[in-house]
């Protein structure tokens, strides 16, 4: 079996795995990081969206072989910290997006990558970018709120 060295949130991991073992579960499993979840499997729900170096991708999907030893993964964990929470993760507690929990880390993770690639978006840059992400409970408007919250937090 294969030896992977991950960097996640900033810290070197050094796990055994099948090459074809999916992201998610490395990260879950070898890991030890229960923040990204598991939806559809099939990358088509955004519960699974970790960043490789700073872009959002479905660790459902994403093969370990496919991950070079110098790409810097990113989880929920990783971008802020009970004591320091990020600016979208404040936002989201402000308009009282979490209902279940199931897409919130998800959300959250695709919600930071749309506003370090574009600080000011309209309504349409976030419809656009958050499409992929699915919401069980229907809070698309709150996370729509909360994008816009965070947006002005970050740019003051």
């Amino acid at each position: 079996m294969p030896n992977y060295n991950l960097t996640v949130n900033d810290t070197r991991y050094k796990i055994e795995a099948e090459e074809d073992m999916p992201l998610l579960w490395a990260i879950r499993d070898l890991v030890g990081l229960k923040g990204t979840k598991y939806g559809c499997g099939i990358a088509q729900c955004g519960a699974c969206t970790v960043h490789l170096d700073g872009m959002p991708v479905r660790s459902c999907q994403m093969p370990l072989g496919s991950i070079s030893k110098k790409q810097k993964i990113t989880t929920i964990e990783g971008i802020g910290s009970e004591e320091t929470l990020h600016a979208v993760q404040e936002a989201w507690v402000e308009e009282q997006v979490p209902q279940c929990g199931y897409c919130q880390s998800g959300q959250i993770m695709s919600a930071v990558a749309l506003l370090e690639q574009t600080p000011k978006p309209n309504e349409e840059d976030i419809t656009s970018y958050m499409n992929g992400n699915l919401c069980r409970c229907g809070t698309y408007d709150r996370i729509k709120k909360a994008i816009n919250r965070a947006s002005g937090q970050l740019s003051k």
